[in-house]
């Protein structure tokens, strides 16, 4: 596991095997920020030459290296682009000095110890600007190698010790906020540990058994119901999903306390499909490659949920985690079958593959029984989010204002969501001729597919309880080459915007 640790420790002094930098682009072409002044003194002045000569231009994501032949005690420096220099008027993103971090940390791996300086940018030595410096290396330096036997050959290991370089002033401020950061990104780190785990590894029982050891120990409130009990409940969602796999389904209730809570909590619900072959309405093998993938919701609630009881909030936070393997078999749902809903409402399931929505409206129903203050469901449901908003951008539905609250959590946390409408037309399209409402549109139609299946979750939540939904299908996986803090595989999406949005909620009802 690699470690972080603040310092006020010179960067020329640091024994370390690499130092990073910060580079931006200014009106007169490249400039290096001032928490590496003394590298540049080090270097007789030559800094800014050595970089422009080697292509430097600060642009964001850019990384150029170069040997310091002793100047100073590191062997290399690493300088990465940040973009514009900011301004008053245009002040340095969070996310931008996140993403740098990652991206300088990804391109040191095989080194041991890296130390950063980015966070000595200018007028950016603030609470969220160490907090993304310090997110974003320990993100860059994840890798999924749990289940290889031998290294893979010219596999560079990932850092191991970082050191985020502030001034001493900064020092307290520094050390909070790398706790914090250690937290946060070891909540992000187990749901692409869980996301990266092939299903013959993670069934509903085994996730349930995991939830109980790591959600426990953490000081959360377990509670897992069975087949058994969910038959006794009237999870028919649940159960209809799970009756065509050997792996039968589980409904995992987790919930977090903090010291002087107040009452009602904050519902967060995540889709936990361990495995998606789409059921008798079967995937073509292809999209099915990814498909270990469709618990990513069911593990962001569990994974932010640890890190709420860690950070130990004074809120109540409750997580729901529906979990199925969705196989065809005789025993499968059949498209036409009806199954009944926890509270009674029936459903005509016309696509075996919607079957996310399913599970959750069960759990939906169950969480607001417990009059919630709001209620945040969190899904890989549709494969129209990716076409909508592509894959980094998570869709953002609902009702009321658990809407701009999940809005603000997300800003303030650097992830990308977009809201979206929900137009009552679309509604119409999921009336079933023989029960309450259909899964999907009669007739296969494809158009607002990812608002169609908010209608759809929206029937199970009552008008007046704000709810938000968060389709994070797309973002939830990486299929291409890594980038800034995000590897390929899973990403570990939302776990950020959950956590924060605990934190936003906590300071309201202090």
């Amino acid at each position: 596991m690699t470690s972080l640790a603040p310092s006020a420790t010179a960067l020329v002094d640091l024994a370390v095997d690499a130092v990073v930098i910060a580079t931006t682009t200014g009106a007169d072409g490249l400039e290096v920020t001032t928490g590496a002044g003394g590298l540049d003194e080090a270097l007789d002045g030559r800094l800014v030459d050595v970089l422009t000569s080697l292509g430097a231009t600060g642009r964001v994501g850019e990384v150029v290296r170069f040997a310091t032949l002793g100047a100073v005690r590191a062997a290399t420096v690493v300088a990465v682009g940040l973009g514009p220099s900011p301004t008053e008027d245009a002040p340095l993103d969070s996310e931008v000095l996140r993403r740098a971090a990652g991206t300088a940390v990804r391109a040191s791996a095989g080194r041991s110890s890296v130390a950063l300086a980015l966070a000595a940018a200018p007028g950016a030595v603030s609470t969220e600007s160490v907090r993304a410096v310090a997110e974003g290396a320990l993100l860059g330096a994840y890798t999924f190698d749990q289940l290889r036997t031998v290294s893979a050959a010219g596999r560079p290991a990932p850092v191991q010790e970082l050191t985020l370089v502030v001034d001493e002033s900064s020092l307290p401020l520094a050390a909070a906020e790398v706790d914090r950061a250690v937290i946060t990104t070891a909540a992000v780190r187990l749901v692409r540990d869980l996301v990266n785990t092939p299903p013959s590894h993670l069934s509903p029982a085994l996730l349930a058994d995991l939830a109980r050891e790591q959600a426990g120990a953490a000081g959360i409130g377990v509670e897992v119901l069975d087949e058994t009990a969910l038959a006794e409940g009237g999870y028919g969602g649940i159960l209809g999903v799970g009756q065509g796999s050997v792996n039968p389904p589980r409904l995992i209730r987790l919930e977090w306390r903090g010291d002087d809570a107040v009452h009602p909590a904050i519902a967060l619900v995540g889709k936990g499909i361990t495995f998606d072959s789409g059921g008798l309405s079967l995937k073509p093998s292809t999209a099915m490659e990814w498909m270990k993938a469709d618990m990513a919701g069911a593990a962001s609630v569990l994974a932010a949920l640890i890190a709420i009881a860690r950070l130990r909030l004074p809120i109540t936070v409750v997580g729901w985690l529906p979990c199925a393997e969705n196989m065809p078999s005789g025993e499968a749902i059949r498209p036409s079958d009806v199954l009944t809903m926890r509270g009674g409402k029936r459903v005509e399931v016309l696509n075996t593959d919607a079957e996310g929505r399913l599970v959750l409206a069960d759990a939906l129903v169950r969480a607001a029984e417990e009059s919630p203050a709001m209620i945040v469901d969190v899904a890989t449901l549709t494969g129209a989010q990716i076409v909508a908003l592509g894959q980094r951008t998570s869709g953002l539905m609902g009702r009321g204002d658990a809407l701009d609250t999940v809005a603000t959590a997300a800003a303030d946390a650097g992830e990308s969501v977009w809201p979206m409408p929900l137009p009552p037309e679309l509604r119409k399209g999921l009336d079933s001729t023989v029960a309450d409402l259909a899964n999907v549109a009669p007739g296969g139609s494809r158009e607002g597919g990812m608002l169609v299946a908010a209608h759809f979750l929206g029937a199970f939540v009552a008008e007046d309880l704000p709810w938000a939904h968060l389709d994070i299908a797309g973002p939830s996986w990486n299929s291409g080459e890594p980038y800034g803090h995000t590897p390929k595989g899973g990403t570990g999406v939302i776990v950020r915007t959950l956590v924060r949005l605990a934190e936003n909620q906590a300071v309201r009802t202090d």
